[in-house]
């Protein structure tokens, strides 16, 4: 500890237990800690040890009782040397004399730097912060003691220094205030340095250096636009001439529509805009003292044509309050605050080409008290106009990012399929864990927990395992398009599967108690699709071919300290990964791009192919009237060049002058 106060925690139950702290002089000879035992009280020399009782742990607090300031002439009760105490002290915790716990703490406090004298009058002139930084060693917080890892600090002696040389702060805070230049020909170590550096380096101190430092002039303004805003137009007309997938929707007043949704984190963000024909559907843990309310429900809503809509808003009360509450930390009393709030918003946009028609939501409120969590669900859809149900969007017939993988089992009398992974529950243990569906375009991994007994057969255990792992896919096919036809198999892909590895459990595993090879843990889903159109704009999307594998792990049962416990734990996982190709494959490369690489213009920074590159059609940094003008003046003059080189020339020439 480097303050005069430090706090620490007993966990259990401290009833009976006494605490004490000593204060533990080391043998001069051996170096070691004296022996110490529970004969000690709550004071030690200049250290108080306070206790504050818990449930389930106790708050245990050491502060020095001294004073920390330097002696002033013919002072008492102060510190001598800027290094004012040094001290090893020992908390122990003891029930009836026998030892529960022991804390070793190490104590180095230096004096209070605080200034007493009397102030001087004069002014101080600051230099300027751009040619000269205010302190040449920024680290050097602490007057009158050395501070830890600052090496410029004057205060720190060479046997401080060594403590931690190797780990100095690096760059203006550790006082490189003025780095060298790359002039310098000091500097010649860095890389990539020119052949003739060393006739055209620079002698100079650091002093005179052409940097300019960390810090500038230069008046600074606040931004115009608030934040979640975009510029108005100045220009006439429409502010939007229509929404494209992914665009953020915007309200009245120029700012984002906003709906909580999940970040990459996996938390919350209030404050998070709402995509065109991108749904979602979250839930957002919250309590009485987090809750915040989001955008108000009158806001209207830019239709991407200019004109504003307005929101057509149900309110309805939640009846099941076990869907949403789901914690509780106390029994509820008459005292308990409770507030009305929202559990749930269902937003469902109605669309046509690039505009909104309609907004409809949907408010569940109930009565959230506290102490209790309450799990909100946010969900936003949109719907094509001509659409009577949430199966579809009109007019385009790809997929959309965020919508289910439709799914087909050709092979039973009721041909829908589904194709899901786990979303764990409570301990996420297999037999618990629920399905969700495979989202097109989300990349994602989840797993489950499978409990596994010491002496489980491992052919039981790997046809266990491959049964979990196939119960999420319960298809044959897959739609390569979301609005494809169970009647037409021209609309779907068959699956393709790579069954696991059935091995022989005797030559395997040895007949090893608690050890299986080869166990099918892992599924691993690859779809492949690719942009094959665009319908107003929006990509079209399907799905060419998916792949099914499986990877294998040896098992191994985990006894951890002791072997007691017969039942260990076997995670499977199930990943879905979306691989997007070219619609067409590319055109090979020919026999001269692959032996003639100097020649290809994508590896090279000259291009000889290129050279007439200004007299084609593709260059348009002039008009082509004049390049073509030039291109022949260049020729022209080429031509003569070649002319009048040639040695009949000369003769031709010297004969007309005769």
């Amino acid at each position: 500890m480097s303050g005069p106060r430090v706090n620490s925690f007993f966990l259990g139950s401290s009833s009976g237990v006494n605490f004490s702290i000593i204060v533990s002089p080391t043998d001069e000879e051996t170096g070691k800690l004296q022996l110490a035992n529970c004969s000690g009280s709550k004071r030690a020399g200049d250290w108080n040890l306070n206790v504050t009782p818990g449930m389930d742990a106790s708050k245990v607090t050491i502060s020095l009782t001294r004073n920390l300031q330097l002696c002033l002439p013919n002072a008492t009760d102060c510190c001598a040397t800027p290094l004012c105490l040094v001290d090893t002290l020992q908390v122990l915790a003891c029930r009836d004399s026998v030892m529960l716990a022991r804390l070793l703490i190490q104590a180095e406090i230096y004096a209070n730097s605080s200034f007493t004298g009397n102030v001087s009058e004069n002014a101080t002139i600051v230099p300027s912060q751009v040619f000269q930084p205010l302190g040449s060693c920024p680290c050097d917080l602490t007057a009158g003691a050395c501070d830890v890892r600052c090496c410029c600090d004057p205060e720190c002696t060479p046997g401080l220094k060594q403590l931690f040389n190797e780990s100095c702060f690096t760059g203006v805070f550790g006082g490189d205030v003025n780095p060298p230049f790359d002039q310098l020909c000091s500097s010649q170590t860095m890389e990539y340095t020119p052949d003739w550096f060393p006739f055209l380096c620079v002698q100079s101190s650091l002093n005179n250096t052409p940097f300019l430092g960390y810090f500038y002039h230069g008046s600074t303004s606040t931004p115009r636009v608030p934040p979640f805003k975009i510029p108005s137009q100045t220009s006439p007309g429409k502010l939007f001439t229509g929404y494209r997938q992914g665009d953020p929707i915007m309200t009245e007043e120029n700012e984002y529509f906003t709906v909580p949704q999940q970040s990459m984190a996996g938390q919350c963000v209030g404050n998070a805009p709402v995509a065109y024909l991108q749904n979602f559907d979250v839930k957002c843990l919250t309590d009485l003292a987090s809750y915040k309310e989001g955008l108000p429900h009158d806001v209207r809503i830019n239709s991407g044509a200019g004109d504003f809509i307005q929101q057509n808003v149900v309110y309805r009360t939640v009846t099941d309050m076990g869907k949403f509450i789901t914690a509780s930390e106390s029994l509820r009393t008459a005292e308990v605050l409770c507030q009305n709030v929202t559990f749930a918003e269902h937003y469902t946009f109605i669309w046509k080409d690039k505009n909104i028609e309609r907004i409809n939501v949907t408010v569940f409120l109930g009565s959230l008290c506290d102490g209790e969590i309450l799990t909100q669900r946010f969900t936003v859809k949109f719907l094509g106009l001509k659409s009577t149900n949430a199966a579809e969007l009109c007019g385009n017939p790809g997929y959309q990012v965020g919508k289910p993988v439709k799914a087909a089992n050709m092979n039973a009398s009721d041909t829908f399929g589904s194709l899901n992974i786990w979303q764990p529950a409570g301990r996420g243990l297999c037999t618990s864990a629920t399905y969700t569906p495979v989202l097109f375009g989300l990349d994602s991994l989840s797993g489950c927990i499978l409990e596994v007994d010491i002496n489980e057969d491992c052919s039981l255990l790997r046809g266990n395992v491959t049964e979990k792992l196939n119960s999420l896919i319960q298809a044959t096919h897959v739609g390569k398009r979301d609005n494809s036809s169970y009647s037409d198999l021209n609309d779907w892909v068959e699956i393709i599967r790579l069954d696991p590895f059935n091995s022989d459990t005797n030559v395997s595993s040895g007949n090893l108690k608690g050890i299986c090879p080869d166990i099918p843990a892992n599924l691993n889903i690859r779809i492949i699709f690719a942009d094959v159109g665009a319908v107003q704009g929006i990509p079209w999307q399907e799905i060419l071919a998916v792949h099914i594998s499986y990877s294998t792990v040896i098992w191994q049962f985990q006894c951890g300290l002791t072997c007691e416990n017969s039942i260990s734990f076997l995670p499977i996982t199930a990943s879905v990964q979306f691989i997007k190709v070219p619609a067409q494959p590319p055109i090979p490369m020919t026999r001269f791009q692959i032996n003639y690489t100097e020649f290809d213009c994508n590896r090279n920074d000259v291009c000889w192919p290129q050279l007439f590159y200004p007299l084609t059609r593709f260059y348009t940094g002039e008009p082509y009237s004049q390049c073509l003008a030039k291109g022949l003046l260049l020729a022209f003059l080429v031509l003569v060049a070649a002319i009048m080189s040639n040695p009949w020339f000369s003769k031709l020439w010297n004969s007309s002058l005769v």
